[in-house]
């Protein structure tokens, strides 16, 4: 865990560009700063810091941040063995890389070194609080070896990637406002193509495709994280060698497609709802940089001005002037309300929205406290109006009303996991509790569940949020399940929980507002689910095995799923057939007042039964909260 050097004895990567945030990085570290470096994978975070440390001749001690870092694991402990022949003394205890850091050796000097903490935001928050005092006043007091003060060297670089939201936590503010901030984000096509050709040796069309395809992905519609630097540098490597293998003197396109696919495949993430593979949009970026029917220069090998190496082919020639590098819309079949049909919806409908674009807000207010079901109902319908301008308008005050609804009532979500002691636990050993409860004079060897350990402990859940837009939900029972929504989101923020609740919606097609795992503002997201309006078939079984697919990577003891629907499913197998993976079902049934609904209170309680949960109305937006409250309470 601990390295004192670079472990890459080969000539360091080279830093280009970079160099105003080079120079901050540089002034923060001379000045007694420390310091955390923000950016996506392969944006040279790494390599920036040994660069200057190196320049500077300051040694790194570099440690991996992750779940099981623990305290002990960061600060060090001591050695049991010793500590049972000897008691605490100080040869006893085995320095971890903080310490190793702050106070050096026989490496590091007196001057202490830089602790370099990779994936800060990957660090439980019991190992983050230890850095407080460190950073405010250079010293950590250790229990039984006494305070340790850091060489004037010592500096902490902290590395984290802010979009990636699996198994990752926010940061504290008490951290963040003890360190500087350096973000670095990808660097321009140039740079970039230099830094390829340094790190892989191939020059030529070969590097610019790859550059030119692993910078395309980072701005496709359908993916939420693109390619590095690192996809191009592996992809010029694999076609080069590809090339070669096949024995080809103009290299062909369809090895160029292998090639692309085995480097940038992996490294891309589709978004969340798109329902394609990530071959597919490679394939797609490679029609547009090398379209099939266009045809290749011939082979230049002994003319030196393509820039190749001797003996390769050219490439594929640069896209054609004027092509369209987005396909056309797709239309997705949403339905709009005009005016004339939300005001023969709503009453209200004339004061709320006097004239074409228009919101008043201060008038929807004041229908809110008057009647709250009629006024939630009438935004909803506004979200998806058939003028632009007045649902952009009702979409932005839905984020705001709904949320607000949403925070009346939901107790706090279980499922925090701490670091605590446990008797019997596979984590570290926790040496003064394990001898407080030893007793004297025994020799033999402890047993297993005598002895204490620092481990996760807690009961952890993971909650998935089903929402019916299907045709028979619509006005009072969309603002229904937005508020439900939110009151889930919010519960999960407000519990603690690092594992943030997934939400799909569903009509006869799934769609995932919210991975499991990830975090959307909940502003944000109750206002893509207003948007939402569906019309035809019901395919519950669908949405189910959609929502048991999400949970099943959720690292949770129990995996539950709340469902906003009222249950009466048109197309596609069971719904009861669907359960497999889903620990609990609850089901909520959205219905407005005085609407009858008893083949859907019928259809929801047999189903939550079968699900071994309970299923419960609602009618009114004061009830959101407390059947909340007997779901997640």
């Amino acid at each position: 865990m601990t390295t004192l050097t670079p472990p890459d004895s080969r000539t360091p990567t080279p830093v280009v560009g970079l160099q105003r945030e080079r120079e901050v990085l540089t002034v923060a570290l001379a000045t007694g700063r420390h310091v955390v470096i923000e950016g996506p994978p392969g944006t040279g975070k790494s390599t920036l810091l040994r660069s200057i440390a190196a320049d500077a001749g300051r040694h790194v001690v570099f440690v991996e941040g992750n779940a099981e870092l623990t305290p002990a694991r960061l600060v060090g402990a001591f050695d049991p063995s010793q500590v049972l022949a000897e008691g605490y003394l100080p040869a006893s205890f085995v320095d971890g890389p903080l310490l190793t850091a702050m106070r050096g050796g026989t490496d590091l000097g007196d001057a202490g070194g830089l602790l370099y903490l990779e994936e800060l935001n990957r660090v439980p928050e019991e190992t983050l609080n230890v850095l407080i005092t460190v950073l405010t006043e250079g010293e950590i007091a250790v229990p039984r070896l006494g305070t340790v003060r850091a060489g004037p060297g010592f500096r902490l670089i902290a590395a984290m990637n802010p979009f990636d939201a699996i198994g990752t936590a926010r940061v504290s503010q008490a951290i963040a406002d003890r360190m500087c901030r350096v973000v670095l984000g990808y660097q321009d096509e140039d740079a970039e193509r230099a830094i390829t050709t340094s790190v892989s040796g191939v020059k030529g069309w070969v590097t610019d495709l790859s550059v030119l395809l692993a910078r395309a992905t980072r701005e496709h519609r359908d993916l939420r994280m693109g390619s590095s630097v690192r996809g191009a540098i592996d992809l010029s490597l694999v076609l080069t060698g590809l090339s070669e293998l096949r024995g080809e003197a103009v290299t062909a396109r369809e090895t160029a497609r292998d090639a692309a696919h085995a480097a940038l495949s992996g490294r891309i993430r589709i978004a969340d709802g798109v329902d394609r593979t990530p071959e597919s949009v490679i394939d797609e970026l490679l029609d547009q940089l090398w379209p099939e029917d266009e045809a290749r220069p011939p082979d230049r090998s002994s003319d030196d001005s393509g820039g190749g190496e001797p003996g390769k082919a050219e490439g594929p020639p640069p896209p054609s002037a004027g092509r369209s590098k987005e396909p056309p819309h797709r239309n997705r079949g949403q339905r709009t309300l005009g005016r004339q049909e939300l005001g023969a919806r709503h009453e209200m409908f004339d004061d709320v929205s006097p004239e074409l674009g228009e919101l008043d807000e201060q008038a929807f207010d004041h229908a809110l406290a008057e009647d709250p079901e009629a006024a939630a109902a009438l935004l909803a319908d506004l979200a998806v109006a058939t003028d632009t301008q007045l649902r952009a308008l009702a979409r932005r005050l839905a984020g705001r009303v709904f949320i607000q609804l949403g925070k009346v009532g939901p107790a706090k979500a279980r499922g925090t996991r701490r670091i605590a002691p446990v008797r019997g636990g596979s984590g570290d050993l926790d040496l003064d509790r394990t001898l407080d409860g030893w007793q004297p004079g025994i020799s033999r060897r402890p047993a297993a569940d005598e002895l204490v350990t620092r481990d996760w402990t807690a009961h952890r859940r993971a909650v998935c949020l089903v929402v019916d837009i299907s045709g028979s939900m619509q006005g009072l029972a969309v603002a229904l399940a937005a508020v439900a929504a939110a009151g889930v989101v919010l519960a999960s923020e407000d519990g603690g929980s690092r594992l943030e609740p997934g939400v799909l919606a569903f009509g006869a097609d799934v769609r995932v507002l919210q991975a499991q795992g990830r975090r959307k503002p909940p502003d944000q997201l109750v206002g893509e689910l207003v948007a939402l309006r569906g019309h035809g078939t019901t395919d519950l079984a669908a949405a189910l095995r959609a929502a048991s697919l999400g949970l099943a990577g959720a690292v949770a003891e129990e995996r539950m799923v709340v469902l906003l629907s009222d249950c009466l499913h048109t197309a596609g197998d069971e719904p009861a057939s669907a359960l497999a993976g889903i620990d609990r079902l609850h089901v909520l049934v959205p219905l407005g007042p005085g609407e009858d609904g008893r083949d859907a209170e019928v259809a929801a309680a047999a189903l939550a039964a079968k699900g071994g949960g309970t299923s419960r109305t609602v009618r009114r937006l004061k009830e959101i909260g407390p059947a909340l409250t007997r779901i997640l309470g």
